[in-house]
């Protein structure tokens, strides 16, 4: 909605192109002032270009945006601090964080290096937290602002070959979760995001038989830019009542996604051995328990 973010400086991570850009065009055409920062590195993490941020910058100029542009990582907490600090210098202030930047590495687990791990675990966790944890300190002081963090079904339901992707993207819901809780108290807000699109990201999916070609045609449906309007509502003042939950955004679906709670117990008054349980709280729990399901088994309907 045009004007839902005017007067507001929004950082947004991973901005150079995809999810990211879309983003930040949005946010831009909603009234904010823009920090795009993006590294312009290959979907590994390798790399560095200052174009594909130049681009988006443009395209919000040519649309009578204003932006600015960071190239730091966010993997390291110096760099995040200069990630705000653009914001500051370029516009004064600084109102909303989408922590969207993001690597891959996929790997079937029994095969991930430890530098596979770390490098995921670096961009997406700890990314996520230095760049909220230097944007906290301005949002305690002026007693408001909004946090958006991408998460992904991979993390809060599965995926193959993903366990240091999936690892990260739990994590930054917990991440959120927290903040919301720790940072309430100053009207700070903190939600995710687990978008669904045709990206860098999902680029490397295989299509080699006539299931995964259809599934690829759905997917490719879901243009970045679905994601948008809802990165862009959570930014907003209009989300004041919004904050410690996990949406998903769908083609032209939102989703609001449970969250982990006690769904069945077992009681002994006397206690437990591991007779018992085997005996009686594995049989009554054990109707209850999750399969070993990945994100397309949890949403099986095509994209609307």
């Amino acid at each position: 909605m045009p004007g839902l973010m005017r007067d507001k400086v929004v950082v947004v991570t991973g901005a150079g192109g995809g999810i990211g850009r879309a983003i930040a065009i949005a946010m831009a055409e909603a009234g904010a002032r823009v920090v795009i920062n993006d590294v312009g590195a290959s979907l590994a993490g390798e790399g560095a270009s200052a174009t594909p941020a130049e681009q988006t910058k443009q395209l919000i100029e040519q649309k009578g945006g204003q932006a600015a542009i960071n190239t730091d990582s966010v993997a390291s907490w110096d760099s995040a601090k200069r990630i705000i600090q653009t914001a500051m210098d370029a516009f004064g202030r600084i109102d909303a964080v989408v922590n969207n930047a993001g690597i891959l590495r996929d790997v079937i687990f029994h095969k991930m290096s430890v530098e596979d791990w770390s490098s995921v675990i670096d961009v997406h966790l700890n990314g996520s937290f230095y760049v909220s944890r230097a944007a906290a300190e301005h949002f305690r002081a002026q007693q408001s602002g909004a946090y958006v963090h991408m998460t992904s079904t991979s993390g809060l339901v599965g995926n193959f070959g993903q366990a240091n992707y999936s690892a990260a993207k739990l994590g930054i819901a917990a991440l959120s979760k927290s903040i919301a809780l720790d940072m309430a108290r100053y009207n700070v807000r903190s939600n995710c995001i687990a978008p669904f699109a045709w990206s860098r990201m999902t680029s490397s999916i295989p299509a080699s038989t006539p299931e995964q070609q259809a599934r690829l045609a759905r997917i490719q449906q879901m243009t970045p830019d679905k994601n948008a309007p809802l990165a862009v509502f959570l930014c907003s003042d209009a989300a004041k009542d919004f904050s410690g939950n996990v949406f998903a955004s769908r083609h032209n679906e939102i989703f609001l996604m449970s969250q982990s709670r006690p769904i069945r117990s077992v009681h002994r008054s006397e206690g437990w051995t591991a007779d018992l349980v085997a005996e009686h709280a594995a049989p009554a729990l054990k109707p209850s328990l999750y399969p070993l399901d990945r994100s397309q088994d949890a949403v099986v309907w095509d994209p609307v």
